[in-house]
């Protein structure tokens, strides 16, 4: 259930989680992401946060600098169009420690990391296909990028408390659904982070008994049909539920499920 926010969520330098949402396209994964603490910031590289409702701010790191966090924006998009732009927002975090600081702690959020695969690739050899060896530089760029941004989390100096991983989904060969990505990366992405989750559609009873309510699931705990795991001892319980709030604004669930996981529900 959505959770409404008095006041900016205290969490301390050491109160940080890394999430893995997949599921199949257009269920809600872009919806359920812009839920995490705010100020967000966003590699769209699919274009989907432009319909997401909020106080958007648009950022351009080939020609610009870092917005100034005015008070102004909740959200701020940057386009991913060429690979470069994934690298330099990186660098950007990294180098600057105090980036977006003067909002609070930031939460980064990659959207998709299917689709920064797909630029990663076309950035080594455009068009044409990849031979042997350039797999297994796809590989390590991709390895550096999404453990780099996961690392985020882990640098005390950096005002990052939460990153979240949006990806595809597809079937694997054994029928399990796990997150889509090319090469050896598919298996290892999920280890990665704090929490993976599997996303998909359902309903809820409504006064009358009727599954008319409906609802998005992410199941976090180990699944024989989907890949999903947490290494927060539990504290979310095993699936998790999403509603998508009637008036189409933003919810707090990322926000509302860090406080939970970090014994900050009731203000300390």
């Amino acid at each position: 259930m959505t959770q409404s926010l008095v006041v900016p969520t205290p969490f301390d330098t050491h109160q940080r989680l890394s999430w893995l949402i997949h599921g199949h396209s257009k269920k809600g994964k872009s919806t359920l992401a812009a839920t995490a603490p705010k100020p967000v910031l966003v590699l769209d590289a699919e274009g989907s946060w432009r319909f997401i409702p909020g106080r958007i701010k648009y950022w351009d790191p080939l020609n610009e600098t870092p917005p100034l966090c005015d008070g102004t924006w909740d959200i701020c998009i940057v386009h991913v169009r060429e690979w470069a732009t994934v690298q330099l927002v990186y660098q950007y975090l990294l180098a600057w420690p105090l980036l977006f600081t003067t909002c609070g702690p930031v939460s980064v959020v990659i959207d998709s990391i299917t689709e920064i695969q797909r630029r990663c690739k076309s950035n080594l050899k455009g068009t044409e296909a990849l031979k042997i060896q350039d797999w297994g530089v796809l590989l390590s760029a991709m390895d550096s990028t999404i453990r780099g941004f996961r690392d985020l989390c882990l640098i005390p100096q950096l005002t990052v408390r939460c990153v979240v991983f949006v990806s595809e989904t597809r079937e694997s060969q054994t029928g399990r659904l796990v997150p889509y990505m090319q090469g050896q990366i598919a298996t290892s992405l999920p280890y990665w982070v704090d929490i993976c989750g599997y996303m998909y559609p359902d309903f809820d009873m409504d006064d009358n008994g009727q599954p008319t309510r409906e609802c998005r699931r992410i199941w976090i705990s180990p699944h024989q049909q989907y890949e999903a795991g947490e290494r927060v001892q539990g504290r979310l319980g095993g699936v998790l539920t999403f509603y998508r709030p009637p008036d189409k604004t933003v919810g707090t669930e990322i926000d509302w499920w860090m406080r939970v996981v970090f014994n900050l529900t009731n203000g300390g």
